[in-house]
């Protein structure tokens, strides 16, 4: 099993969510985060006075997935979230030693299936 994390702009999300579900993931977790990174924030007006926003809004998304599944959903995520513009995200896969679904008692890849 894998644990997909990715971070992405939250215009990207409506789109991300329909393309990770058609891969074949069950499932995820959103966050909204900030973050800050190589875009180094951004310059707004508000109110007529200038000022720097450095940590800037994204969102967070936890996908556990089965391991043959894993490339397909990093590739539904990395083509659907891509604006080609600084700031849209990166994707980290750890392996998913255990999981357990609550209700059930389900583990490992019955808990993460549908």
């Amino acid at each position: 099993m894998k644990m997909i994390v990715a971070v992405i702009k939250p215009s990207r999300l409506d789109a991300v969510l329909e393309a990770v579900t058609e891969a074949g993931a069950s499932g995820l977790t959103v966050t909204e985060v900030r973050g800050y990174g190589r875009q180094r924030g951004k310059t707004e007006v508000y109110r007529g006075a200038e000022y720097e926003v450095k940590l800037l809004p994204k969102v967070k998304l936890e996908i556990a997935v089965p391991s043959d599944i894993a490339d397909r959903v990093v590739e539904a995520v990395a083509k659907t979230a891509n604006t080609g513009k600084i700031g849209d995200g990166k994707v980290f896969v750890l392996d998913l030693e255990q999981a357990m679904r609550i209700r059930t008692g389900d583990r490992d890849a019955a808990a993460i299936a549908g």
